[in-house]
């Protein structure tokens, strides 16, 4: 018992020392085992990033060519296109088709305006044949000059002065074309309407047709009778009524036209300057 009452303190000692023991073998164990997670952790992050850099690296060169780096020839296509995260290449198909789309449209508009514009150009051209027309069979009912020409219609605003046109001065004009020029070609009977016309306009002859063709010894068919005798045909009809809407064989200063081989009086020939020849007429200013 005295031993038992001496020794007293040493179980409480030794309990403590166990205690201390197990604390200490149970820290290394704690420490090691959070060592080998955290190591674990950061393993798995290396690797994640390096493969984030391998996967990133392989992107960029299937997008560049094309091709895929898998050697796993299993895979579909559908699959392999999958694994592209922003799918960059599809964006670029779509622009390309769209751009392609534009393009298109583009050619076909333009295409379309060259169509209408050549279709203007052609109604426009048809506009002017069908004013020709009209003025080889319809003749106006007014004449605008000024002191040097006789103006055609579409310039009448310039005029300085004008002449009132009758039906019997339409028929009298064809009549003397026809017998001056009957067998001359279809300009130079519009030349001799001119010659008509610019007397007309000329304060050097009288101011009226009627009075212009039946000048004294001016025009041979008044004084042989042949200028009532004939019927003016078409071409005639058509000379005089182009000539009364402007156009023009002759300048506006010739008054003059013969016959070399058949005149009997050759003066004019003589004595005005030569404008030019059509036909069998010399025409003079």
């Amino acid at each position: 018992m005295d031993i038992i009452s001496k020794n007293r303190w040493v179980a409480p000692m030794l309990s403590v020392l166990l205690v201390c023991i197990v604390g200490v073998n149970v820290v290394q164990a704690t420490g090691k085992w959070n060592e080998d997670g955290d190591s674990k952790q950061m393993t798995e992050l290396a690797a994640s990033v390096n493969n984030g850099a391998v996967s990133s690296n392989e992107d960029r060169r299937m997008l560049q060519d094309g091709t895929s780096l898998s050697n796993d020839t299993s895979a579909s296509s559908a699959d392999w296109i999958n694994t592209l995260p922003a799918k960059n290449w599809l964006v670029s198909a779509q622009e390309e088709q769209e751009l392609a789309e534009a393009r298109a449209k583009n050619k076909a508009r333009a295409a379309a305006a060259a169509q209408a514009k050549k279709e203007a150009a052609v109604k426009l051209a048809k506009i002017e044949k069908a004013k020709e027309a009209a003025a080889l069979t319809t003749p106006p009912k007014k004449l605008y000059f000024t002191r040097t020409k006789l103006l055609n219609q579409a310039d009448s605003k310039l005029a300085t002065w004008s002449y009132s046109v009758s039906d019997k001065d339409v028929l009298l004009l064809q009549k003397i074309v026809m017998a001056e020029a009957e067998g001359e070609p279809y300009e130079g009977k519009v030349a001799v309407a001119n010659v008509v016309l610019n007397r007309l306009r000329s304060a050097n002859f009288p101011d009226s047709i009627y009075k212009v063709i039946y000048q004294k010894s001016q025009f041979s068919p008044v004084a042989n009778g042949r200028l009532k005798r004939v019927v003016p045909n078409e071409d005639s009809i058509k000379a005089v009524n182009a000539a009364l809407n402007g156009k023009k064989e002759v300048a506006d200063d010739t008054y003059y036209f013969l016959s070399l081989t058949l005149a009997d009086d050759l003066t004019v020939a003589r004595s005005q300057k030569k404008v030019k020849t059509i036909g069998h007429h010399t025409f003079y200013k």
